[in-house]
């Protein structure tokens, strides 16, 4: 690609010390190169973004809502431009990385719909008590590789609308459609008030251990989530963590197979199963498991795999190496602990591309079934009754997700009652959303993503009590 890319460091775009390759996941070749900031930068990054802090803040609501706006409104008219780079960085099919930009687009419209008021507690003959927002200052945004601008959307507008300034840090791996990003908003919204950085790797830890740093939203995985949390617990530095998930989908007997398969299918195996929330686990009552093992296994077998800028793909490689090598692991555990009855091939050809997997007669003790695999494999796992699935799922430690499948709505409303998770759903997954809060529990989190309890996250409550 004959494109430069540059930081955003305090309104203008700047050039790293050094570059590197960034990996087209499609040809497993270097295609672009990105910057590489300093720790220099990175103190420059965040010392403008404090000093610009303190003049954001006086804004009013309106004023940040016209600059979300404005950001929306670039991001949008980019799409093309920004949705192929993502595809190159990230091997997403192309119409899913404009999906993934719509849905960034929607986020911060509908954060410009929301307000940071006074909330009034008590207003009694004697006394009056306000909930006043103030904002915390700088906040260090630290993004992954499998959603690089979607989960931008969960940090940028309520960061901003609750009058933060950001320095936003995207994985090494698929930075580019984020410094493009970085690009097209640069002069529309005040110098500092967003800053995006590049690295090889060494940087996130120095900016969510930054003294001038008083929040960090993280999205990656529970191990470095748990290290992210050690380093702001020092300062009781404040933290939005969205971990490690391993959903469950607890398939009850009385379902239509051939009706849920095809949805249980596509929340699986979304974006090559790189998606947090996705099912990684299925549960399934034994009067209907060959049946949904069979069905599965068909829907798997049809798909088309290959780069994602071809039209017909439907799912694309495994984004880096590294969980490239991790998943083909997973291949060789399934063959041990159970029975692939589809997929379970690595593609011949360039790129990091394994087909969809499909395994059965496998059981929880597995790494496959316990732990979060990340791609494209999937275990099912046969179980006696709803209370033989409820104890498997909420054994994990993980607790995003997880879904219930039932014909009977009474019968599904129960076992979700049960089901340990965040976000739970009955005869569907994965639907998400800027008007649907993300509240991950357990090891997967803490915090809470989107909507108005996403922004309060993102503000110090002050409780002001009047005496009249």
């Amino acid at each position: 690609m004959n494109r430069e890319f540059k930081l955003l460091i305090n309104g203008e775009l700047v050039n790293g010390h050094d570059t590197a390759p960034v990996i087209n996941p499609a040809t497993a070749e270097p295609f672009a190169d990105r910057p590489i900031a300093t720790l220099e930068q990175l103190d420059e990054a965040v010392k403008a973004a404090k000093e610009a802090q303190l003049k954001w803040a006086q804004t009013s609501i309106a004023e940040r809502h016209k600059v979300l706006g404005l950001i929306a409104d670039r991001i949008e008219s980019n799409t093309d431009e920004i949705a192929r780079v993502l595809t190159l960085e990230q091997g997403k099919p192309l119409r899913d990385s404009k999906g993934e930009i719509g849905l960034l687009v929607a986020t911060i419209r509908q954060f410009c719909t929301m307000q940071l008021g006074v909330d009034v507690i008590e207003d009694s003959p004697t006394n009056r008590v306000e909930a006043h927002y103030r904002p915390y200052g700088v906040v260090a945004a630290i993004v992954p590789w499998n959603f690089p601008l979607g989960l931008i959307g969960n940090k940028l507008p309520p960061a901003l609308l609750a009058g933060n300034t950001m320095v936003i840090k995207p994985a090494s791996s698929t930075p580019l459609s984020t410094l493009l990003l970085g690009e097209v908003i640069a002069d529309v919204v005040p110098p500092g008030v967003i800053n995006v950085l590049a690295d090889n790797g060494g940087l996130g830890g120095p900016l969510s251990e930054h003294p001038d740093v008083a929040k960090v939203a993280f999205t990656g995985s529970t191990e470095t989530g748990k290290k992210v949390a050690a380093a702001a617990i020092k300062d009781l530095r404040r933290v939005t963590l969205e971990l490690g998930g391993n959903d469950a989908a607890i398939v009850l007997d009385d379902v239509d197979v051939k009706a849920i398969a095809p949805v249980i299918f596509a929340t699986s195996f979304a974006n090559t199963g790189q998606v947090c929330y996705a099912i990684k686990r299925v549960y399934a009552q034994e009067g209907i498991y060959d049946e949904l093992c069979a069905e599965l296994a068909r829907l798997a077998d049809e798909s088309v795999v290959g780069d994602g800028l071809d039209e017909a793909t439907r799912f694309g490689p495994l984004q880096n190496r590294n969980q490239f090598e991790t998943v083909k692991k997973y291949l060789e555990v399934a063959r041990l602990d159970g029975k692939i009855i589809a997929g379970g091939q690595v593609l011949d050809r360039p790129g990091y591309f394994i087909r969809p997997t499909v395994v059965r007669d496998i059981e929880d003790g597995s790494p496959l079934v316990d732990e979060e695999q990340f791609g494209p494999v999937l275990p099912i796992v046969r179980i006696k009754d709803e209370e033989d699935g409820l104890l498997r799922a909420n054994s994990s430690p993980f607790a995003l997700g997880g879904s219930v499948w039932s014909s009977n709505m009474e019968r599904a409303t129960r076992v979700a009652a049960k089901l340990e998770a965040g976000n739970i759903w009955i005869n569907q997954h994965l639907r998400l959303g800027p008007h649907i809060p993300l509240s991950p529990a357990k090891q997967s989190g803490m915090g809470i993503e989107l909507t108005q309890d996403g922004l309060k996250d993102f503000a110090q409550m002050i409780v002001l009590d009047i005496r009249k």
